[in-house]
């Protein structure tokens, strides 16, 4: 009979003879007996390690599995973050409005941006028939903060009570300039699809730390400043060439976070064991025939999805938390799928020791009434991000956390359509945009970087975007150009071939 056979198998009868075995009972031996012979025939299948998350309970009181180990020789430095919490600002906030101040612009209110200036830079099509392009100065006052003096805009005031833990780098570029290549590029490093994310290289390179959870967890939210924005895509956060057990887990901003995790009617966790193990040596049986790795990559992600079956409702269960935390992230944090509920979250998961988390929020693609949208996007977003930086401090998380807070690419000093004193929008830049960031390995309190008057050139220190990821997995303890993956006879790596690491702001 076949251990399939056995889940419908009907014990013998008391009265003839045999000793009463309920169906569960013969269910657990004939467990044992696949586990016996399948541990007899894996000469030639997985490794030890990988059997012990085959094994279902007998996993339990394995150290680790193959999804929780770096690759041989990582990292290849001392690492000064365990983990990264990377707050995505999907639509390019306008820095000379939050973080680069241009007081010299209200002198050109209108005018045309010099040719000099924009010295036949490429536009978008949302511009390039313009006449005229109008210089449209900031409405928002700017003040220095702290002992490092960094400016702020007024619309960003918990961000700026953290002025001095922030390194911001005013002097970012990138090769794109509309939305989809750019979320593309400074995620993975090419412009087309088909690469593996920064998170997935990280996962990849490292491992977990935390056999419950996925290395790489992505939470989304909309903005209120424009709810219809420019959508995500799930290769943003895919990965690529790469086995696919290394991608982002993207929890949900409606409904289940984790879709099918519960068990259905009449199927308990004993049961849902059995089945496991039942599929997990069929599909061993799979990969001894055809060698496919992504069979592996399927028994590995099963035994996750059971083990995050306890841990997700578990850290989603944020009841509690003290009330004078849930209060400093801000009215919505008690709602799912906010900006607010997702910083929240990333720091439970940073207390869990997830290796990458990555929160996008959508909403920031101001073509026209900026200054109303902008003001929607900072509410949601300026004092949860300080509330989550504060909340990783109470905890001792901050040293070995680094956060980062950016979008793809800039916005440009001169308005799309017209200008008035209350009223104007910005097309896509760039040539030169701001990203901040903060705690592990970061020097705090610093401004990176110098742009022109009109905050359309850079005249200092700039910093692409190879080079802030190779900075990112530097930090991680991984040399950017020893991380690479060989596919279809080369090898790949995040950076590409480029990529320098930002010295002047480690610590």
């Amino acid at each position: 009979m076949s251990f399939l056979a056995w889940g419908n198998h009907k014990s013998e009868s008391a009265s003839s003879g045999a000793i009463a075995v309920n169906d569960r009972q013969i269910l657990s031996i004939q467990d044992s007996l696949n586990r016996r012979i399948f541990l007899q025939k894996a000469q030639a299948g997985l490794g030890l390690t990988a059997l012990g998350s085959l094994l279902g309970r007998d996993s339990q009181a394995a150290t680790t599995d193959s999804q929780a180990q770096s690759l041989p020789g990582l990292p290849h430095l001392a690492p000064k973050a365990k983990r990264i919490i990377y707050l995505f600002q999907s639509g390019a906030p306008s820095q000379m409005d939050l973080f680069d101040p241009k007081p010299k612009m209200a002198e050109h209110r209108g005018e045309d941006l010099p040719a000099s200036i924009r010295m036949g830079q490429r536009l978008t099509t949302m511009t390039s028939g313009q006449s005229t392009f109008p210089v449209a100065p900031s409405i928002f006052k700017f003040a220095q903060h702290g002992q490092s003096g960094a400016w702020f805009s007024e619309l960003m005031p918990n961000m700026a009570k953290l002025a001095d833990d922030w390194c911001i780098i005013r002097s970012m570029n990138t090769e794109a300039i509309n939305h989809d290549p750019a979320i593309t590029f400074i995620q993975t490093g090419a412009q087309l699809a088909g690469r593996p994310s920064i998170g997935s290289w990280v996962s990849y390179g490292l491992g977990s730390e935390n056999r419950d959870f996925p290395s790489y967890i992505v939470l989304t939210s909309f903005g209120t400043g424009r709810r219809e924005d420019q959508p995500l895509y799930d290769r943003l956060w895919g990965a690529g060439f790469l086995p696919s057990q290394y991608q982002g887990v993207k929890f949900r901003n409606k409904g289940d976070a984790v879709l099918y995790l519960s068990n259905p009617p009449g199927v308990d966790r004993d049961l849902r064991r059995g089945t496991l193990d039942r599929l997990s040596a069929l599909n061993q049986k799979h990969y001894e025939s055809l060698g496919d790795p992504e069979i592996q990559t399927r028994i590995k992600q099963y035994e996750m999805a059971f083990r995050m079956q306890t841990s997700v409702p578990d850290l989603l269960s944020t009841g509690g938390e003290p009330k004078h935390v849930l209060d400093a992230y801000g009215p919505e944090v008690n709602t799912p799928g906010t900006y607010a509920a997702n910083c929240l979250l990333a720091r439970r998961l940073a207390e869990r020791d997830v290796r990458f988390v990555q929160l996008f929020h959508m909403g920031w693609d101001h073509h026209g009434g900026l200054p109303a949208a902008i003001k929607g996007q900072c509410s949601d977003t300026d004092q949860p991000t300080a509330a989550l930086i504060n909340d990783l401090k109470r905890l001792g998380l901050f040293e070995d956390t680094l956060v980062v807070w950016g979008g793809e690419f800039g916005r440009t000093i001169y308005s799309q359509g017209g200008v008035s004193e209350t009223d104007y929008g910005r097309d896509h830049h760039p040539r030169c945009f701001t990203t901040l960031l903060a705690g592990g390995g970061i020097k705090p309190g610093i401004t990176y970087g110098e742009t022109d008057d009109y905050c359309y050139n850079i005249v200092k220190d700039p910093v692409h975007v190879h080079d802030l990821n190779a900075t990112m997995l530097h930090l991680m303890g991984i040399d950017h150009t020893r991380l690479t993956y060989r596919f279809q006879g080369r090898d790949f790596r995040l950076t590409d071939v480029h990529g320098t690491l930002v010295k002047p702001i480690l610590s």
